[in-house]
């Protein structure tokens, strides 16, 4: 199984369009859209869960395509190392 970034979305895309514009190149086993923790609001970004054929395909295909107006940013998802983003210790006060 491959996770995708997929940056760039709309504030107004949903899961479900989410999932049918991937389902058009495989099989989609997940979709999540990420939220603001504190207002709920949609971040403009989320991930898609597929096989790793279907990802590759799916990258090539909708990297940059337009959706609601905004070219979307598709590639396979990175993970996040130790301590977030910025690495550990990143934002700590250093005396």
């Amino acid at each position: 199984m491959t996770k995708i970034y997929v940056g760039n979305l709309p504030f107004s895309a949903s899961e479900s369009e989410v999932r049918d514009l991937f389902a058009q190149h495989g099989t989609v086993e997940s979709v999540s859209l990420i939220t603001d923790r504190d207002t709920g609001r949609p971040r403009g970004f989320g991930f898609v869960e597929m096989s790793r054929a279907d990802a590759s395909r799916a990258i090539q295909a909708l990297n940059g395509k337009d959706m609601g107006g905004r070219p979307l940013r598709v590639n396979e998802a990175q993970e996040r190392g130790a301590g977030g983003p910025r690495g550990p210790g990143a934002g700590a006060k250093r005396w």
